[in-house]
């Protein structure tokens, strides 16, 4: 006979009830929790982000650094793409200790969204001349097809508006709880291989939602993407909301939908929803997405206030049903999933046909670090040969459009003496990182000086590698460079050396990837490395690899087989 469960005492069961009585729900809008639960929601409810650039060009431009009221300095400003950069000097082992106003420099870093990575020449000598005149040269290439600046003081703000917008570029909603930047196929339009460009949408989805108030509280960031490229170049599997290109078998080209990607300290893949979207509903779809993010979106806490989350707990599903019945009120067509990818490359690097016979040149810098001079310099030089565009890539990367057969040969000998390689090393190529301690305040190690050395040492090294291999460096673990999805990822952190002490280091992922069979890298129990061994340790596991793998092997399924004594 089974035995009888006991019945709660009388008193635990009414203490029960209280608690779920207290529970504040996840503050979600729709459901009617409209309190402010943290500090973020109330300042975003005590004024729209969007309204500080009044005070921007009218008081704190005036008065200075030291007149911002706190609210706007670590909040609403990112509405206009400004973060406080890190004062120097600060170490690692103080990023989670110190207060913010002990980390904030008087210097902020300012990021121009270049949404779908289109550049005229024009823009990119204005881009390269702020830098010079007012960011004391920096200018990186980030892998949202952005431009970030640093150094800038709140004087000049106003005057770098005035001189971006007269180009027709834009810092509006560039970071904040915002619709961030669209990314798209820097080859959209132009490539011989495309299935359907999506740069109408992404213009109508700039017009429609960029700056509008209906959408500028959402509950964290909003990262999307539309791509009708078959090399499926914009990582849409780690976006909010991503647009890939299909053939639907009756309908023709469109787009799959994707929904609830994202990194950070809590990764997820996207899912499918299992729909077909033409190229002219892709701004009411996204309209919808969005519009379910900000309305049932989780509020109370900022850690679970991402898409993803939402996604996960109701299943593609639900939320299609919910797109399709409260937002669309039609149901979505039926679709296919998007073919796998020819090559692992989705950069675009080389010298590449158009379909209008002309040719594009993609070259890569060293981890997006570039600078104003070597902007305007890039943006002279495409001029030269012929070309009035360029594009930024979602690897950071940059590709000159438009170039006539008889320019190719000058062009590329012309970014070479930049030191901007078309046919770079697996290295030089698959190296990227983030901003790092230099900048950041949430860093714990420095990354871009430290990929930059890697990939001369391991070119040095292992000259004759040649497989395709990435290599993410993040300066803590919210995963801007993308770690858990490299080959090599590396998350810093502090770590001991052999005799002790506290070092830069990082703790090691192996083999993620995008694309060809997306997944998270592995994680080796204890697998650490100083940033000083760095070198020695990428060398001798890319060694190994090339030792142990079988033929066509990637370094991702090797690394999921591999003993662990052959990734330490």
């Amino acid at each position: 006979m089974s035995a009888t469960p006991e019945k709660p005492a009388a008193g635990a069961a009414v203490t029960a009830r209280r608690k779920a009585g207290r529970h504040r729900g996840e503050g979600q809008w729709a459901v009617g929790h409209h309190t402010p639960l943290n500090g973020n929601e109330q300042f975003k409810k005590d004024d729209d982000g969007l309204n500080v650039r009044t005070r921007i060009e009218t008081i704190y431009s005036k008065r200075g650094f030291d007149s911002i009221d706190p609210n706007d300095l670590r909040g609403r400003m990112r509405w206009w793409g400004l973060y406080t950069q890190r004062k120097p000097g600060i170490d690692g082992g103080k990023t989670a200790i110190l207060e913010p106003e002990e980390l904030d420099d008087e210097y902020f870093m300012l990021r121009v969204r270049i949404d779908g990575g289109r550049l005229t020449t024009e823009q990119l000598r204005v881009i390269g001349e702020i830098s010079q005149e007012f960011a004391r040269g920096t200018a990186d290439l980030t892998d949202r097809q952005n431009v970030q600046y640093h150094w800038i003081r709140i004087e000049d703000v106003p005057e770098i508006w005035r001189r971006l917008e007269a180009v027709g570029l834009s810092t509006t909603e560039a970071c904040g709880d915002t619709p961030r930047v669209i990314l798209g196929s820097p080859v959209a339009g132009i490539a011989v291989d495309e299935i359907i460009d999506g740069t109408p949408a992404i213009e109508e989805i700039y017009r429609r939602f960029i700056g509008n108030p209906d959408f500028s509280n959402l509950p964290r960031k909003f990262k999307s993407a539309v791509s009708g490229s078959p090399q499926l170049d914009v990582a849409h599997e780690i976006n909010d909301i991503a647009f890939v290109g299909v053939e639907h078998p009756e309908h023709g080209p469109g787009f799959d939908l994707w929904v609830g990607g994202g990194l950070s300290t809590n990764p997820k893949l996207g899912v499918r929803l299992g729909t077909w979207v033409s190229l002219e509903d892709v701004p009411d779809v996204y309209g919808g997405v969005i519009g379910i993010f900000r309305d049932y979106g989780y509020r109370r806490l900022r850690n679970r206030a991402r898409l993803k989350f939402l996604v996960a707990d109701w299943g593609p599903e639900k939320f299609r049903q919910v797109l399709e019945d409260e937002y669309l009120k039609r149901k979505l067509t039926d679709g296919p999933a998007p073919e796998q990818p020819k090559g692992v490359w989705r950069d675009h690097l080389g010298v590449h046909k158009q379909q209008d016979g002309r040719f594009y040149v993609g070259f890569a810098p060293r981890v997006g670090r570039v600078d104003g001079s070597t902007l305007t310099k890039i943006a002279e030089l495409a001029g030269a040969h012929g070309s009035g565009r360029l594009r930024t890539t979602a690897e950071q990367k940059m590709i000159v459009l438009d170039v006539t057969e008889d320019q190719v040969e000058s062009l590329v000998s012309g970014l070479e003496s930049l030191d901007l390689r078309v046919t770079p090393s697996p290295f030089r190529r698959g190296t990227m990182a983030c901003t790092g301690i230099e900048f950041c305040k949430l860093a714990i190690v420095e990354t871009k000086a430290r990929g930059a050395s890697l990939i001369d040492e391991l070119e040095r090294r292992i000259p004759e590698f040649d497989e395709p291999i990435t290599i993410n460096l993040n300066g803590c673990p919210n995963a801007c460079a993308r770690i858990q999805v490299a080959d090599i990822g590396l998350k810093g952190q502090l770590v001991l050396d052999a005799e002790g002490n506290q070092v830069e280091g990082f703790q090691v992922h192996l083999g993620g990837a995008l694309g060809l069979e997306a997944g998270f890298g592995r994680k080796v129990r204890g697998l650490k490395v100083t940033s000083a061994e760095l070198p020695d340790y990428v060398e001798r596991v890319l060694t190994r690899f090339q030792d142990q793998r079988e033929d066509g092997e990637r370094f991702a399924t090797w690394a999921a087989r591999a003993a662990d004594g052959d990734l330490s």
